[in-house]
């Protein structure tokens, strides 16, 4: 059987940030797709480093929950619903973050869906949809979220790709390619900003317990579960901690990186 984490051991992988380990202290950070899941958990995380959090979605709904258990702790967390593929949403995302805040450190792309199929019966609009969901959506936000930090002349930007994204998977053309696709964007971000001091990197997790994931049985988890060395599916809480490391000056000395999250997945 897998190793998977009980819930308290998924606690001990969150922890608890002590006030003097506040590493983002007066930090502003944009999270993408922070409704649920690897967004959630990082929009969690950042605050509770002291960053104040913007989060975006489509579910208005599923936001406001997120938003209402993180100011329910004394952070700070601004909801903003917006469709992600919007050149216009994007735009007003972040100008409503720095109407409010004055500035923007961070941005952490992670908006993702899948429309999983074999490439010869898969629809050119599931192509679509999932290559402007998960792919056109980072150049988006970058381009909007650069414009600040080089006037700042510094920032942080994390891409969330997958695993999948480096070596493929049968079925997930669509998926694979917008998430490699993120890597060859983040790569070349790295390049062209690393002299306005703006860092950035990608986080590729493999196989995380979310609500996308809980939809396979439990036949596949196990198939899954033995192709990792660590014999244990991921947590979101292990991206978002990951997340953080990046997002801090612990890190202020990397950058255009692909740090693999995945259980020793892809070795």
């Amino acid at each position: 059987m897998p190793n998977e984490l009980s819930e308290s051991e998924s606690q001990k992988v969150m922890g608890n940030i002590p006030d003097s380990e506040k590493v983002l202290k007066n930090k502003v950070a944009i999270i993408t797709g922070a409704s649920r899941g690897i967004g959630k958990a990082i929009a969690q995380r950042f605050a509770e480093a002291g960053a104040s959090v913007v989060i975006c979605a489509r579910n208005d709904g599923l936001l406001k929950k997120v938003s209402a258990e993180i100011t329910s702790k004394g952070q700070q967390c601004l909801a903003l619903r917006a469709d992600v593929t919007s050149e216009n949403d994007v735009a007003e995302t972040v100008k409503k973050t720095l109407d409010t805040h004055g500035h923007l450190d961070i941005l952490v792309n992670n908006a993702g869906m899948v429309r999983d199929n074999l490439i010869a019966r898969m629809k050119p609009e599931d192509w679509d949809i999932v290559l402007s969901t998960n792919l056109k959506s980072a150049f988006l936000f970058i381009s909007a979220a650069a414009k600040p930090m080089i006037r700042k002349r510094s920032g942080r930007i994390i891409n969330i790709t997958s695993v999948i994204g480096i070596r493929g998977n049968a079925g997930q053309a669509n998926y694979a390619a917008s998430k490699a696709g993120i890597i060859g964007l983040t790569k070349s971000a790295a390049r062209e900003f690393a002299s306005r001091n703006i860092l950035v990197n990608a986080i590729a997790p493999g196989f995380i317990v979310t609500d996308m994931t809980d939809q396979i049985s439990s036949e596949q988890r196990e198939l899954i579960t033995k192709e990792i060395p660590l014999n244990r599916l991921g947590q979101p809480e292990d991206i978002a901690n990951a997340a953080l490391f990046l997002a801090s000056e612990r890190a202020s000395y990397i950058t255009g990186q692909v740090i693999n999250v995945d259980g020793g997945m892809i070795i």
